[in-house]
């Protein structure tokens, strides 16, 4: 009686076992598929342009690949044309945060909720990760369309 007990005791745990390593297994596919398919080359590509630009402070490249108006923090007027981004270059790159040094590791992150959105957050001078850039694709392009700190 005690072997049939050991025997059952075996199976159960030999069938848990096999239960966690086939659950771990498609978790673990699922992230690796929902991961794959969150890469967008469009966004590399953009992402590439638009933060070399940013790195070399290039405005004239910068403003063609934004879209007006640009919405800023709370209590900030946002940018609506070139000649505002031209002249408030600084508010929108350097004010909230250090964009340049920021960029040049920074990872776009797709929004879970809309393909054609995603962001990239930024350190603010206390060294939180609280400014963010909010790009748009819209006609097949993508465009910054915002800067928010969430602190405010």
């Amino acid at each position: 009686m005690n072997g049939k007990r050991d025997t059952r005791s075996m199976r159960r745990k030999s069938i848990s076992l096999a239960a966690v390593i086939c659950l771990s297994v498609f978790t673990t596919s699922v992230c690796l598929g929902a991961t794959a398919a969150q890469t967008d080359p469009s966004i590399d590509a953009f992402w590439t342009k638009f933060k070399s630009a940013v790195i070399k402070n290039d405005k004239e490249t910068i403003a063609t690949m934004v879209q007006f108006p640009i919405a800023m923090p709370y209590g900030v007027a946002a940018i609506r044309t070139k000649a505002q981004l031209l002249r408030r270059y600084r508010d929108l790159f350097n004010q909230q945060t250090d964009a340049a040094k920021c960029f040049a590791d920074a990872k776009p992150e797709i929004d879970s909720a809309n393909k054609n959105r995603f962001t990239v957050a930024c350190k603010d001078a206390a060294g939180n990760e609280v400014v963010i850039y909010g790009f748009v694709r819209t006609r097949g392009v993508w465009k910054l369309k915002s800067l928010d700190n969430i602190n405010e």
